[in-house]
């Protein structure tokens, strides 16, 4: 039986004039995450993308599990393609979703008729194909309202399909379709969610970490670079930098008060983001940073790290509560990585008393006793970058 893979497009479908180049950016996308699986035709028509297998060693399976993780699909469905018309429609019914039927206690037929020129409507499909499946699989019990099983009938143009129920996707906006961003990436829970959500915008990301050896191991290093990995099957390929913080973090703890330990750390942070970013022409940063979560995510300290970049800072996580963040982070597959107990670098020299109300102006005459264009010249030239893939 040749099954075939139908994509539902999301939000594509509203961007009206700008559509066709949402729709072949979508195509491209599916093209490069199903080739590792066979040679699959891939096509738009009616709002649906279609992956049909080429010949023969096509692995559908994962090719299916590789299109529910691309931004720019809502829901794909495995599905039947046969000859359009009420009997072949019912015959592939009862091939294809036999054991379903059997097995299943209710049903229901759902129609949808995209081909008007087709002699019959939806609802007299539903009544017709729903009626002989009652009388092929006289066990079941016909519900309309709440199904165990629901067989879903499309009439297209080049042929007519039957499936089961679709799954969900990952919705969104083509990968590439939002530019691109650089992302801060820690060991923790929330950066890998915002470099997700943002992706999921359509964002092409590239990912910066910040190391303080010997202050950080080789195990926080790696917990990071596994994290990237985790996310390649949403965000595609990348690179993550890993820049060393240690002489930044010393010199902070030698010149300034303990309280501004984090705040003059996460403008260097920031400072090196913003020449990162401009080297790769990204157009924004991102950060997990959650409002009200620690001392250095107060309204006023966010105002102070963002006063050194003229970069729009993305914070898609500022509103959301823990629950919120940890459900993403489990969907996603990179919960369990980030609770692993190694240390990065924000925790290195943490203040007893972190000052949650500082002022743009007090703490620039602070950090002023610092060499912080050598300082952020020096971190840069120590860099290192890993390519992960998918």
């Amino acid at each position: 039986m040749h099954e075939i893979i139908l994509c539902k497009l999301g939000e594509v479908v509203l961007k009206g004039l700008n559509r066709h180049s949402f729709e072949t950016k979508l195509m491209s996308n599916i093209r490069r995450r199903t080739q590792k699986f066979g040679k699959f035709k891939i096509y738009s028509r009616q709002s649906t993308i279609y992956v049909e297998p080429v010949g023969d060693g096509c692995d559908l399976a994962g090719a299916y599990a590789a299109c529910k993780q691309v931004f720019g699909l809502i829901a794909i469905a495995r599905a039947v393609p046969c000859e359009k018309s009420k009997e072949a429609i019912l015959e592939t019914a009862k091939a294809y979703l036999g054991d379903s039927l059997r097995k299943a206690v209710s049903f229901k037929v759902e129609s949808k008729r995209a081909d008007k020129s087709f002699p019959m409507s939806s609802i007299q499909i539903s009544q017709w194909v729903g009626g002989m499946l009652h009388d092929a699989f006289p066990h079941l019990k016909v519900d309309v309202h709440t199904p165990e099983l629901t067989v879903y009938v499309e009439i297209r143009e080049d042929a007519a399909y039957v499936h089961a129920p679709a799954e969900p996707a990952a919705g969104g906006l083509p990968l590439g379709m939002g530019g691109s961003a650089l992302s801060l990436l820690s060991g923790g829970i929330d950066s890998p969610v915002s470099s997700y959500m943002m992706a999921k915008r359509g964002v092409v990301l590239e990912m910066l970490h910040f190391a303080a050896p010997p202050y950080t191991s080789d195990l926080a290093r790696q917990k990071v670079l596994r994290l990237a990995q985790e996310l390649t099957p949403w965000c595609g390929r990348m690179s993550v930098h890993i820049v060393p913080l240690t002489e930044i973090q010393e010199q902070i703890r030698k010149q300034c008060p303990e309280e501004y330990f984090t705040l003059i750390t996460r403008r260097f942070m920031m400072r090196i983001a913003d020449k990162l970013a401009k080297e790769f022409d990204c157009r924004a940063l991102i950060t997990g940073e959650n409002l009200g979560q620690v001392a250095s995510q107060t309204m006023e300290a966010l105002r102070v790290s963002e006063d050194v970049t003229d970069l729009p800072v993305l914070r898609p996580l500022i509103g959301m509560d823990k629950e919120e963040i940890v459900r993403i982070a489990r969907h996603i597959g990179t919960f369990d990585t980030s609770i692993l107990p190694y240390e990065d670098c924000c925790t290195v020299f943490t203040p007893r008393h972190p000052k949650t109300k500082p002022h743009v102006e007090e703490v620039r005459e602070i950090e002023s006793v610092l060499d912080i264009e050598g300082l952020v010249s020096r971190a840069m030239e120590q860099r290192e970058v890993v390519k992960v893939k998918l």
